[in-house]
C-alpha cells in the first residue's frame, strides 16, 4: 500500500465541510424522494475540489450488470481507492443497464464519502406539511453573518427542509452559494 499521507488529509479537511445529500428527486413508483446522484454530487464536489481532490468514477465491464470504481485524486498525484461496486442490471437493456450504472455511481460515492441521504423520515412524523418560504425569510438568510462553512450549512438547511418547491431550493442555493463566497473570501484575506 502506497503512502497517501497528504490525499489522506486533505479527504478529512473536505469531509468536515461535506453538506448532505438531500432528497430532491421523487420515486415515480414509491412515491418516496431520494437523494440522486446529482444530489450526492453537489454535496462533496465543493469540498473536495476546495481541498485539491479529484473525483473519478471509472466503470468495469461486467457480466449482468455494472462495476463503478470510485477514486479520489489529490493534486500532489496520491491516490484514495474507493474500492469496486457490482450492481446487477433489472433488465437486459439500455434502460436497466443505465439505472444499474446511475444507482451504482451514487451508492458508491456515498459509500466512498461517508455521506448518507438526509433522514428526514422522523421529521415526517412530527411535522404536518412544510410551511412555505417568505420573502422575509430569504432577506433574512441573505443578510445573515455566518462566521465559518458548519454555521452557515446549519442555517441552510433548516431554510432547506422548508422548502416546498423546486424554485426555492434553487433560490436558497444560490444565496447559500454567494455567502459561502463571502466567506472563502473573510478566510483569504
Amino acid at each position: 500500500m502506497s503512502e497517501i499521507k497528504q490525499a489522506s488529509a486533505a479527504f478529512v479537511k473536505a469531509q468536515k465541510e461535506f453538506s448532505p445529500a438531500l432528497k430532491c428527486a421523487t420515486n415515480p413508483h414509491f412515491k418516496s424522494k431520494y437523494a440522486d446522484l446529482a444530489a450526492c454530487v453537489e454535496a462533496v464536489i465543493d469540498a473536495l475540489n476546495s481541498n485539491g481532490l479529484a473525483l473519478q468514477q471509472f466503470s468495469h465491464e461486467r457480466t449482468g450488470g455494472v462495476a463503478i470504481e470510485t477514486r479520489l485524486i489529490h493534486e500532489s498525484g496520491e491516490v484514495i481507492d474507493c474500492g469496486v461496486l457490482f450492481v446487477p442490471a433489472s433488465k437486459q437493456d439500455a434502460q436497466g443497464y443505465g439505472s444499474a450504472l446511475t444507482y451504482a455511481r451514487r451508492y458508491s460515492l456515498m459509500a466512498a464519502c461517508g455521506i448518507a441521504p438526509e433522514d428526514d423520515d422522523g421529521n415526517k412524523a412530527t411535522k404536518t406539511a412544510p410551511s412555505k418560504l417568505t420573502e422575509a425569510d430569504y432577506k433574512a438568510f441573505e443578510d445573515i453573518y455566518c462566521i465559518d462553512m458548519d454555521e452557515l450549512k446549519d442555517k441552510f438547511i433548516a431554510l432547506y427542509n422548508r422548502a416546498t418547491t423546486k424554485d426555492e431550493q434553487k433560490r436558497l442555493t444560490a444565496i447559500k452559494d454567494a455567502k459561502k463566497i463571502e466567506i472563502e473570501k473573510g478566510v483569504s484575506e
